[in-house]
C-alpha cells in the first residue's frame, strides 16, 4: 500500500499505509489524524480537506480539475500553489511517500 505522510502544524509527522483508490482525504479520516474535517464527505464542495502538498513531492499529484480549482478560493486558511483538497487526490502507488501539511484551520 502507498505510504502518505500526513504533517500537523506543529511538525508531527504521521505516515500511513492508504489503500490505493481511496483518496488522501479517507485515509486521515479512517486513522483518525486531526486536521481534516471532510465536512462534504469527499465530495468537493466544502474545502474543509485543505492540505498544502509538500513541494518535495508535488510532481506525484495529477493536475487539478476545474471544480477544485474553484472550490480552493474559499479555504480558512490562505490558498497557496501547492494547495489541493485531500477529497480529490486519489490514492496510487505514484502517489507511494506523498506528504502533505495540514494547515492551521480548516473552518
Amino acid at each position: 500500500m502507498p505510504k502518505i505522510t500526513y504533517v500537523a502544524v506543529d511538525g508531527t509527522e504521521q505516515a500511513i499505509e492508504v489503500p490505493t483508490g481511496t483518496s488522501v482525504m479517507r485515509g486521515a479520516v479512517f486513522n483518525d489524524i486531526d486536521g481534516i474535517v471532510a465536512q462534504c464527505g469527499g465530495n468537493a464542495q466544502c474545502a474543509t480537506c485543505h492540505v498544502y502538498v509538500d513541494e518535495t513531492t508535488l510532481d506525484k499529484l495529477e493536475p487539478m480539475e476545474s471544480n477544485e480549482d474553484g472550490m480552493l478560493d474559499f479555504t480558512a486558511c490562505p490558498r497557496r500553489p501547492n494547495s489541493r483538497l485531500s477529497c480529490q487526490l486519489e490514492v496510487t502507488g505514484a502517489l507511494d511517500g506523498l506528504i502533505v501539511h495540514l494547515p492551521e484551520r480548516q473552518n
